[in-house]
């Protein structure tokens, strides 16, 4: 393999395995400050236990989501100097701002949310967890700006060969973000809810702690309800953003070379033939891209060829269509995880609302366990889809991905870096297992202990020690 290949597939295996807990950071500290929030206005204990417990997995999944976050930025310097040096002026200041005021202000709260606890009143703790879960949502808003920038560059001038900014307010309104920063964080307020509710069916299927997971069942079976259906939604008008900006990404996911027809047909099934340019044994629904592509049960997309033709035109000789298969399938296989998602979470809700989460329901609680998996499918085909659909440009319509490489280093060194960056993220992940499990394990009321018993506050004689 070449340089660029190498150094595609390092940052890819980063950018995946820092996904991973990304969304779970956002989810969880949302779905952490509703708990609390119904434990300040209820003043019920069992909800302050929850947002203790879940608190735990929140800020285990944190410290590696952060040290993997650190990695992955190093890339931009080390694979690919010629992209910073292009476009850093536009595209380091959000990923500045990220730094300096969002994640500055998620860590700043996080250590008095986690040290707070019977030491500031309850709204200020209250208020602290949701300064924390509006500092990761503000994160994912400044990291999505950068990248809505790869995805439709506004806001700047080229001069001396590089992207200048001239207009800060056209890169935070973004049509592209406008419509990938929804999509995004719903994403990740339904991977938060589907990891309680998974763990909650594994703690219900094994009757331990039933109340107090029956309640924690029941609030992330409601934020996973509003926010996989919000997903699809998002989905749906960042679809339509596509056809405007990327109508080549919108062919690839369709695996459609020709024109579509009007009404166009949503391609449910098909097998993909790069090399003839061609999709056969294909199984489709009528009006459906239509739909997806104008919110109407009539119009035509564009096909690859055609595609292909203007962007000859438009950017000179060369191939602009991205690899299809692996577009078409992360599409299919993202919208499938979705759409169980939204049915699980459904079905979850109507046991709620009749009553009926007290009775034996074995199979459903397996449903829901292996429901954890759904949300970083879905998140990483995702991610996928957005990315591969972009080549052959790293910000696209102005530079390529072969040109972004940085010019001395070797396939060797990447290799190298490849192997030992996977190689620690392998570990990283057997530690965030292991304490996962420990915490689960132990459940909310021995947690609960260990906090009294190592905090001299909530003993009175250690009080009367200290004063």
């Amino acid at each position: 393999m070449d340089t660029v290949m190498l150094s595609r597939m390092q940052f890819a295996s980063t950018t995946i395995f820092h996904f991973f807990f990304v969304p779970v950071t956002i989810g969880l500290a949302f779905i952490i400050a509703i708990m609390e929030t119904m434990y300040v206005r209820s003043g019920n204990e069992e909800y302050k236990r929850m947002a203790k417990f879940w608190g735990k997995l929140f800020l285990v999944n944190f410290a590696i989501g952060v040290v993997t976050g650190i990695l992955q930025e190093f890339q931009f310097g080390m694979n690919w100097s010629d992209y910073s040096r292009f476009v850093g002026d536009v595209f380091g200041a959000p990923l500045a701002v990220e730094a300096l005021l969002a994640f500055f202000l998620e860590s700043t709260f996080i250590g008095i949310w986690i040290f707070g606890w019977e030491k500031v009143s309850k709204k200020i703790h209250l208020l602290a967890i949701w300064f924390v879960s509006i500092g990761t949502t503000l994160s994912a808003f400044w990291i999505l700006a950068a990248n809505s920038f790869m995805q439709h560059p506004v806001g700047f001038t080229v001069n001396n060969g590089r992207a200048e900014m001239n207009d800060f307010f056209a890169l935070i309104t973004n049509g592209q973000l406008l419509v990938e920063f929804p999509h995004t964080v719903l994403g990740a307020f339904a991977t938060g809810a589907f990891l309680i509710i998974g763990v909650s069916a594994y703690k219900l299927l094994r009757k331990q702690d039933v109340e107090f997971f029956k309640k924690s069942f029941k609030v992330a079976a409601i934020v996973g309800i509003i926010s996989s259906i919000g997903v699809a939604f998002a989905g749906h008008w960042q679809a339509q953003y596509l056809v405007k900006t990327q109508p080549m990404k919108m062919a690839a996911s369709e695996g459609l070379w020709g024109k579509s027809g009007d009404p166009a047909p949503w391609t449910v099934f098909a097998n993909i033939d790069p090399t003839n340019k061609t999709s056969t044994h294909e199984l489709k629904i009528p009006y459906l891209l239509s739909y997806l592509s104008y919110s109407k049960f009539s119009g035509e997309v564009k096909g690859m060829n055609e595609l292909q033709a203007e962007y000859e035109q438009k950017y000179g000789p060369g191939n602009y269509i991205p690899p299809v298969r692996t577009t078409f399938w992360s599409f299919r296989i993202m919208i499938a995880a979705g759409t169980a998602m939204i049915f699980i979470s459904l079905w979850a809700v109507y046991l709620m609302w009749r009553k009926k989460l007290d009775q034996p329901n074995t199979g459903f609680m397996r449903i829901c366990l292996s429901g954890l998996l759904l949300p970083p499918i879905a998140n990483t085909t995702g991610w996928l889809m957005t990315e591969f659909g972009r080549q052959p440009w790293t910000v696209f319509g102005l530079m390529t991905t072969e040109n972004s490489i940085s010019p001395n280093i070797t396939a060797g060194r990447v290799l190298f870096s490849l192997i030992t960056f996977n190689g620690i993220y392998a570990a990283l992940f057997i530690v965030l297992i292991y304490l996962f499990i420990k915490v689960i394990k132990k459940g909310p009321y021995a947690i609960e202990e260990e906090s009294h018993s190592t905090d001299p506050y909530s003993k009175k004689e250690g009080h009367h020690a200290l004063t």
